[in-house]
């Protein structure tokens, strides 16, 4: 009896840190939530035709482009979870800083209040009518609110992983915020899950989005639609009326060669640090049965990767084989050489063995299977800028670009040093 009452206490005591954690978690949410009212697009709240006009005259476009082509500004990336969307976040970021652009922001977070979907309210210092740039930070994206932003001529870009990976990824990363995951036993949580996935989810529940066609979720959809329902075909589709470009994650450099065609831009301006990386160790290897599990109950997520990988090879081919393998080996050979000018030892550490706060990776709760980088201390003062912002995680950019972003803060403090 004695047992079994000191294990109680011992189970509650655990949960305890936990369901403190959660409500947090509900407070902040509602502290910082925006009041959602919809706003019909009319012209006067709409950024206005003559701004898609305006584009910084110093920007110099790809050598090997056409003559007619002139780099792009005016960007809307739809940054998905868990797809390497961070690596291109750091991109844009570049890019937008280098030329003086004006971004839309975030306030006080690093996201557009996710999960709800977005409102041009909860841009930072927004008024009605202003324009911007570019958009890119996490949000749940909602098409009539993001048009007031961009002037009409804004093209619009996204990243899709494997839906197989990708819910790998969000179940190790997000698993800990989700309390409908925290009852399954066992080492391995996540084929326990998919062995009974309806035990452990339920579409009412807190961050339950986290585990079902996350991407679906992401885009503004139903994430809980079922196989075979004909609205995922419907929303397809208007995915594909959306967006001028899907990237792929599992063909990084193929995709940025395309986005690169696409924006007119240089190769310079898309090299790359992969950023926000697990260690391998952490990766779960999954045997094919529990694959297949995965994709069944991912497959709007699926459907929507099915569809979009076809059409990627369908861009390659018309941008030429023998073009692309061309231009991949070329940005490869310049991420190469910005490897050895700018990463001491050449590639990423854990996160134990990152030497600068300002290059530390965001860690998943109890964790640190987020890798990073040293910057060499013997670089160039020419390189060195350049280097540092290529090596700046998405929260430490997003404050050098002025976003306060105390609430942010306070959960890392809070999951960093209390949990």
């Amino acid at each position: 009896m004695f047992n079994k009452g000191f294990k109680c206490t011992a189970v509650v005591r655990r949960l305890i840190p936990w369901i403190v954690l959660t409500k947090v978690m509900l407070v902040l949410y509602c502290l910082t939530a925006t009041r959602q009212v919809n706003i019909s697009p009319t012209q006067e709240k709409t950024c206005p035709l003559s701004v898609a006009k305006t584009s910084p005259g110093n920007i110099t476009g790809s050598p090997d482009s056409k003559q007619d082509c002139s780099p792009k500004v005016n960007i809307m990336f739809m940054k998905t979870h868990k797809t390497a969307s961070s690596t291109i976040l750091n991109i844009l970021y570049r890019f937008g800083e280098k030329h003086k652009l004006r971004f839309a922001l975030p306030d006080r977070r690093n996201d557009f209040c996710y999960p709800q979907p977005f409102l041009c309210s909860q841009v930072k210092d927004y008024r009605p009518g202003e324009c911007f740039n570019i958009v890119c930070n996490h949000m749940r994206f909602n098409y009539q609110e993001v048009s007031k932003l961009l002037p009409p001529n804004a093209l619009y870009v996204t990243i899709l992983r494997d839906p197989v990976d990708l819910f790998e990824s969000a179940f190790h990363y997000y698993q800990k915020i989700i309390p409908l995951t925290w009852s399954i036993s066992g080492n391995n949580k996540l084929t326990e899950f998919l062995n009974n996935p309806e035990a452990f989810y339920s579409p009412e529940a807190i961050n339950s989005f986290y585990l079902k066609n996350l991407l679906f979720f992401d885009f503004g959809f139903d994430n809980n639609l079922k196989v075979n329902d004909p609205r995922v075909m419907k929303e397809i589709q208007y995915v594909s009326k959306r967006f001028h470009l899907v990237l792929i994650a599992e063909y990084f450099e193929e995709s940025l060669i395309l986005l690169k065609d696409l924006l007119c831009w240089s190769m310079e301006d898309i090299l790359y640090f992969k950023l926000n990386v697990r260690r391998t160790s952490s990766v779960s290897r999954l045997d094919p049965e529990t694959r297949a599990k995965a994709l069944q109950w991912n497959w709007a997520d699926w459907k929507l990767y099915e569809h979009f990988n076809a059409t990627f090879w369908e861009r390659v081919e018309a941008y030429g084989r023998t073009r692309m393998e061309r231009d991949v080996k070329e940005l490869k050979r310049r991420n190469a050489e910005m490897r050895a000018t700018c990463i001491e030892g050449g590639d990423a550490v854990e996160a134990q063995r990152i030497k600068d706060t300002h290059f530390k990776p965001w860690q998943p709760i109890g964790e640190k299977s987020i890798m990073g980088y040293n910057l060499r201390n013997d670089i160039n003062p020419e390189r060195r800028s350049i280097c540092a912002k290529m090596l700046t995680p998405e929260i430490q950019y997003l404050s050098d670009l002025g976003v306060n972003l105390w609430v942010t803060r306070l959960w890392g403090w809070l999951k960093d040093y209390i949990l």
